[in-house]
């Protein structure tokens, strides 16, 4: 029997200030030209919270001082990739409590790299048409005063976008 679905699994940092969240320019996967949360996959052998430092940096610039794992939840939704029909996308959340550096809106291009640069938006603006589903778990989770539910997500539909909301 074929395997219907593709697995994906991921670190991703929440970093927030006054009611607005760091969001990197998605370029490449089943979020592409949307706003994402910064974060991704381990390198072979990494561990955890060596990935969400590594990641942090490499799409916003941003150097983590102090984080917090708050959970880790899936999300399944339809998407014709390569052989697969359904994506189940596994996110350990953290909480990026400190950090040094300043944003960049550009970063280096890398195999691998699905990062165009970071922004800094008011989570008022994020909504399920220009987001990830992580995006919107982050913007629930600062709504809540950093309660996380780690609650499985699955949806019906989704939709690759083809032009960019950013």
């Amino acid at each position: 029997m074929a395997k219907k679905y593709h697995r994906a699994f991921g670190v991703y940092g929440i970093i927030a200030s006054n009611d607005k969240l760091v969001v990197i320019k998605k370029n490449g996967g089943p979020y592409i030209n949307r706003y994402d949360l910064p974060g991704g996959s381990l390198e072979d052998g990494e561990s955890l919270d060596k990935a969400i430092y590594r990641e942090i940096k490499e799409e916003t610039h941003l150097q983590p001082q102090k984080i917090s794992q708050l959970g880790t939840i899936s999300f399944k939704y339809p998407w014709h990739y390569k052989r697969w029909k359904y994506n189940q996308h596994i996110c350990v959340f953290y909480r990026i409590e400190t950090w040094q550096g300043n944003l960049a809106e550009q970063v280096a291009q890398f195999v691998g790299q699905d990062s165009m640069g970071a922004e800094l938006l008011s989570i008022t603006s994020l909504n399920e048409k220009n987001a990830s589903p992580l995006v919107l778990k982050a913007k629930a989770v600062i709504e809540h005063n950093f309660s996380f539910k780690p609650t499985d997500q699955a949806f019906s539909e989704w939709k690759v976008l083809q032009t960019p909301v950013f």
